[in-house]
């Protein structure tokens, strides 16, 4: 038995815009000129102004031998300072064992073929967290700029591919597109030993890095 739709069914169906959503990606390859290190120095000790005089005297030598291969003051910031008790756990007892102190420097390194040779050079003059490496590129806003130019290229596209495979007409301006954000240079992290062991510069190469560019969009498309 048949039975008639509302009408007011029909006029919502009618009035319903006709959408197309789809995901851009853009990749831009590029190689890194800049590296940023992270290391420092943990000094332990029963007395807190002991432990901070042992760590300050770690720092200042590590930042004087870092200038001395041509690494400025201005390539150099503290990026952590900490101050805290140490306890031992026996037998479920806590014991205070002292006081332990970190200073964390964030040292960004240019050209990128001296990295091995700050991280070496802070090594030797008492460094012993030495944490992470992150790449980056002294113009990356350009590159990311062009990324997100490509994922919007790649985002219609697609939404024509789809509207062709319809035989559908697409509208070629979006009537809505966002941007997803994504980090860039994730720091990758280092092994301390390598470095304590290691009798010549310790080597690091840089590779290249992806700048990524991402976007989500929705396109209107009409019947012919």
């Amino acid at each position: 038995m048949y039975v008639q739709q509302p009408a007011y069914r029909n006029t919502a169906l009618k009035n319903k815009r006709n959408i197309i959503r789809v995901s851009g990606l853009g990749k831009v390859v590029i190689q890194p000129d800049t590296a940023e290190i992270t290391l420092g120095a943990s000094t332990e000790d029963a007395v807190l102004e002991a432990a901070q005089k042992k760590n300050t005297q770690i720092i200042e030598g590590i930042i004087l031998n870092l200038r001395e291969i041509g690494i400025p003051n201005e390539q150099i910031q503290t990026k952590n300072y900490s101050i805290f008790p140490h306890y031992d756990y026996i037998e479920g007892k806590q014991i205070f064992r002292g006081y332990k102190v970190e200073h964390l420097l964030l040292i960004s390194v240019n050209p990128i073929e001296k990295a091995g040779l700050a991280v070496d050079t802070a090594v030797k003059n008492g460094a012993n967290i030495v944490s992470s490496l992150v790449f980056s590129a002294e113009h990356a806003a350009h590159y990311e700029k062009q990324a997100l130019s490509l994922a919007v290229i790649d985002a219609y596209k697609k939404a024509d591919v789809i509207a062709k495979t319809l035989r559908v007409q697409l509208f070629q301006t979006p009537i809505m597109i966002n941007e997803i954000v994504r980090n860039h240079g994730d720091p990758i992290p280092m092994q301390n030993s390598l470095f304590l062991k290691s009798a010549s510069i310790t080597p690091i190469q840089s590779g290249t890095m992806e700048i990524i560019g991402q976007v989500e969009a929705e396109f209107e498309y009409f019947t012919q």
